[in-house]
């Protein structure tokens, strides 16, 4: 059972939150905002982190970078809207997963479940030694031990969810993968993945990789497909 750190700012949100993870046997502790967040976070042991966006205070976004100064901890965010540009500035510092309000709190419990199945698996997994894809003669170059990517010699920093999708799409080079097949083996989620959270990390990636984005090739009403490609 998980030790679970619930922040927002309405009562009611996370009495709901609590009384669904104690029943699944989780530990919880509450913060009202932000600051509160980053506070009991230091003081505390967390498994993991539900946070609201809007609050008072200290922002959910602000309180995840400077939670991310010092922990990979995983992170839910929750929020009231559903737009893109706040999905993608959630993924790009670091968080795991974005649910829009109001939300069941079942599948909040399930998401819960399958981001820390995905951690103790990634911590159990044994690192391949010296492993290193070069594609592009050398432009972009990805150490998958040390969890580096370069773009033309420069260093590309990603969020951990960015690193994981990438050097998964780089393991399965010239294969078409499904959405379903994605979201299952880089998040874990089975029925209750959603198509948007992949494709906003597509998005980010595409973004990260510059001239090299259309290495990652859309297969409409598929998925997605990793080759390398000729740079005119």
């Amino acid at each position: 059972m998980y030790n679970i750190l619930v922040v927002d700012d309405e009562e009611m949100i996370r009495k709901l939150i609590r009384k669904y993870a104690e029943f699944d046997g989780h530990t919880v502790t509450e913060a009202v905002d932000g600051m509160d967040a980053v506070s009991k976070f230091k003081e505390g042991n967390f498994d993991i982190i539900i946070m609201d966006i809007m609050m008072p205070e200290l922002d959910g976004f602000s309180a995840c970078r400077e939670i991310r100064k010092t922990s990979d901890v995983p992170i839910i965010m929750l929020s009231a809207r559903g737009e893109e540009y706040d999905k993608i500035n959630g993924f790009e510092i670091g968080i795991d997963d974005y649910v829009v309000k109001p939300f069941s709190p079942k599948e909040l419990m399930l998401r819960v479940d399958a981001i820390m199945k995905r951690a103790k698996e990634k911590e159990k997994a044994p690192e391949n030694k010296n492993e290193i894809v070069s594609l592009a003669n050398g432009g972009l170059v990805a150490d998958l031990t040390a969890r580096i990517v370069y773009v033309d010699g420069e260093r590309v920093d990603m969020s951990p969810k960015e690193y994981e999708l990438f050097f998964y799409m780089l393991r399965n080079k010239n294969i078409a993968l499904s959405r379903d097949k994605l979201l299952q083996d880089v998040w874990g989620y089975d029925f209750f993945g959603d198509d948007r959270t992949l494709d906003t990390h597509i998005k980010i990636l595409r973004k990260s990789l510059g001239k090299y984005s259309d290495f990652i090739v859309t297969l409409r009403g598929i998925g997605y497909r990793f080759e390398e490609k000729e740079i005119v």
